[in-house]
C-alpha cells in the first residue's frame, strides 16, 4: 500500500501547486497496480518528502527531485508514464538525435555551416511525432497515468 504524503496548510502558493500536483501523482499511481517492491520504493520518496521540514524552497526543490525520481522509476521498470511523457523526452532528443546530425550533413554538403540550424526543426518535428506515438501506444496499453507533469 502506498503512503499519503503528509497535508501541509501552511504552504505558499508556488510550492502549494508543486505539492498538489505531487499528491496528484501519487492519487494517480495508486490506480495502477504494482509490485511490491516498486510500492516499497516509493514509499521510501514520500517518507523521504514527508520528513522535509522547511515549507519553501528547499521542500519545492525536494518534491520536484522526489517526483522525477518516481516518475523514472515507473517509466523504467513498469513502462508506466504520465501524459506526454514521451512527447516532451523525444523533443529534446530528436533535436540532438536527429536534427544535429542532418543539420550538419547539410552544412558539409552545400559548404556552409550556417545551415546546421535548418536541422533542429526537422529534427524536433521527428522527435514530437515519434513521442507523440509512443504517448498513444501507452495510452492504449493502459500504461499511462492521467496526469501530466
Amino acid at each position: 500500500m502506498i503512503l499519503e504524503p503528509v497535508q501541509r496548510p501552511e504552504l505558499t502558493d508556488k510550492t502549494k501547486s508543486a505539492y498538489e500536483q505531487f499528491e496528484r501523482l501519487i492519487i494517480e499511481i495508486k490506480k495502477k497496480k504494482l509490485p511490491e517492491e516498486i510500492e516499497l520504493v516509493i514509499n521510501r520518496h514520500i517518507t523521504h518528502l514527508n520528513t522535509v521540514s522547511d515549507a519553501d524552497k528547499k521542500l519545492r526543490n525536494e518534491i520536484r527531485k522526489e517526483q522525477s525520481k518516481i516518475v523514472g522509476l515507473l517509466a523504467q521498470k513498469l513502462k508506466i508514464v504520465p501524459k506526454n511523457y514521451f512527447k516532451k523526452t523525444w523533443f529534446v532528443l530528436g533535436m540532438t538525435v536527429f536534427g544535429l546530425p542532418i543539420g550538419a550533413a547539410l552544412g558539409v554538403s552545400l559548404r556552409n555551416m550556417a545551415f546546421l540550424g535548418i536541422g533542429l526543426p526537422v529534427g524536433m518535428s521527428i522527435g514530437l511525432a515519434m513521442g507523440s506515438n509512443m504517448d498513444k501506444k501507452a495510452k492504449e496499453e493502459g500504461r499511462q497515468l492521467d496526469i501530466e507533469l
